[in-house]
């Protein structure tokens, strides 16, 4: 019996502009793109959390690039670099470095809306979609240059859930002018999905971020999974939420 084939660690993808992209490949059937959120990495969303491994002994193929201005990936600094098309086509780069024809999706709040955008901006490489933790509203909206100034400063958030993504960003290195440069650029992003691709909805119950999500699945006439109990931190680590995506994937 032949070995399975090893990961692929460290790896980088380059734009033509030559902002490069990282990513980890972790080679199986059926590959599945995992999309992290603001002020993450795909290891902490993704490997930390335990979502590689399920998906591992499901024989599924997981990708996982860390999005521009974060982890490993180059980090511009201005916000026209972070508008949603443009992280969309770092995704696009990535598959085409892989040779990846299409992929299904699973992506966790501010990395829902970047998966809506590669949807949108190249539907064929997108089988189904799993979008977790984010809601028809855009939070980065009413986060004003001033007020995100103040937070990467250090001044605290009087929104405990702001506060927590905050303090995550700051406490763990991150660039901060790269993570002002996404929230202008992000700001007021969409979460639609162009028909015809499924998709599922998750949202914990104890989480306000993705407020109306379960409304706007029954608007699309798409799958929703609330997690209970679960706020916008704990709801990706949760079992039923891996459970739930892998089993709309099959």
């Amino acid at each position: 019996m032949e070995a399975a084939p090893a990961p692929v660690l460290d790896a980088f993808a380059r734009r033509l502009d030559g902002v490069r992209i990282a990513y980890d490949w972790v080679p199986g059937d059926r590959p599945i793109l995992l999309v992290h959120g603001f002020a993450s990495t795909a290891r902490v969303s993704w490997t930390g959390t335990g979502w590689v491994r399920f998906l591992e002994q499901a024989g599924r193929g997981v990708l996982l690039p860390d999005l521009r201005g974060h982890g490993r990936s180059d980090k511009p600094h201005r916000a026209a670099d972070y508008a949603p098309r443009q992280l969309a086509a770092d995704l696009v780069v990535v598959l085409d470095t892989l040779g990846l024809d299409q992929v299904d999706v699973v992506a966790y709040s501010m990395g829902s809306r970047v998966a809506a955008a590669l949807a949108v901006l190249a539907p064929d490489r997108v089988g189904r979609l799993v979008l977790g933790g984010a809601g028809p509203v855009e939070l980065f909206e009413s986060w004003d240059r001033e007020t995100m100034t103040r937070l990467l400063g250090g001044e605290s958030p009087p929104d405990p859930m702001i506060a927590a993504v905050i303090a995550a960003a700051v406490g763990g290195g991150g660039d901060r002018a790269a993570l002002l440069a996404c929230v202008e650029g992000f700001s007021g992003a969409a979460l639609d999905v162009p028909a015809g691709i499924p998709v599922l909805y998750v949202a914990g119950g104890a989480d306000p971020i993705p407020a109306g999500v379960a409304e706007l699945a029954r608007a699309r006439g798409s799958a929703y999974r609330e997690l209970p109990g679960r706020d916008h931190l704990n709801a990706l680590a949760s079992r039923e939420f891996m459970q739930a995506a892998l089993e709309f994937l099959a």
